[in-house]
């Protein structure tokens, strides 16, 4: 089960093979960093990618960011090269796609030695198992791969995404069932920071953990809308309080707001507080980004 108050919101997807790109993201503002050694690294580049990205994680001045992985995906001829260097590395998290089964999800936790996983959900029968794959020990989270998906699936979603809800809602299900985490896919148009706005705040609603992203410019929108607001923080304060004192008074029943408050709902205003409190420790709630290409 997932019990810590790390903040997730933000997940900026690195190519390895880019130096320049890497070394500039321990100045932004994402939460997790994830130097990918798979979709953006050609064949001929793997080997340097791999020594790269693991000699970046070994050094210090990442400060309080979560530093994962991406390796190639099973069956492929680099699997066993990557899945041993990173499993080895200071890295935090291994990132692993094109997982389709419960058994792929095994397979990968083991060659992960102990390290955290998450595995991208980007084909139809990995949505039909996320629930499997999710209750898999070792399997700390689970990230949409839309694209892949979107392809697989021959479907054309506007901007409601429409065609993808049943597999986010299956990813969501299967992962709180498990206690897992869970993140939305990327947003692909970086010009279009509107669009961004609003799949963003979609996500949000969805009830996804943070949102993956493809360039820095996209940070501030990500990082703003998956933190608690000033508002949700009062309304947090507010509800516990108001359940504090209804305990002290010795009532069996508490409202707030009209509306009755259930354990379940402190517990949920005390991880909104937590979150806030973590988040404003990493420089406050409303952050901005110098956006910095990955060229």
């Amino acid at each position: 089960m997932t019990h810590d108050f790390r903040p997730r919101r933000s997940l900026l997807y690195l190519p390895g093979a880019n130096a320049r790109a890497i070394e500039k993201a321990r100045g932004l503002r994402a939460d997790t960093v994830i130097i990918d050694l798979e979709d953006a690294v050609a064949p001929d580049a793997k080997d340097s990618a791999r020594a790269a990205a693991i000699a970046a994680v070994d050094t210090s001045g990442w400060g309080q960011r979560e530093i994962a992985i991406r390796v190639n995906g099973l069956g492929t001829p680099w699997a066993a090269t990557d899945f041993a260097a990173v499993a080895a590395s200071a890295a935090d998290v291994l990132v692993v796609p094109k997982i389709d089964s419960a058994a792929d999800a095994a397979q990968a936790v083991l060659l992960a030695r102990g390290k955290p996983v998450w595995v991208l959900v980007e084909t139809p029968r990995a949505v039909l198992q996320a629930d499997a794959i999710a209750a898999v020990p070792g399997i700390s989270g689970l990230i949409a791969g839309f694209a892949d998906l979107t392809k697989d699936l021959r479907a054309k979603p506007g901007p409601d995404r429409l065609p993808l809800l049943y597999a986010a809602s299956r990813m969501i299900l299967a992962a709180r069932a498990e206690g897992k985490l869970v993140f939305d896919g990327v947003f692909t148009d970086i010009r279009d920071p509107a669009g961004l706005e609003s799949e963003t705040r979609q996500s949000v609603e969805f009830g996804f953990d943070g949102k993956t992203c493809i360039h820095p410019d996209q940070l501030e929108t990500v990082n703003r809308l998956f933190s608690p607001s000033a508002d949700d923080v009062e309304h947090a304060r507010g509800l516990i309080a108001a359940h504090r004192e209804a305990l002290a008074q010795g009532k069996g029943v508490s409202t707030f707001k009209g509306k009755l408050i259930e354990v379940l709902h402190v517990a949920e205003a005390h991880r909104t507080l937590k979150i806030a409190e973590v988040i404003g420790e990493l420089g406050g709630l409303a952050e901005k980004v110098v956006g910095i290409a990955t060229e």
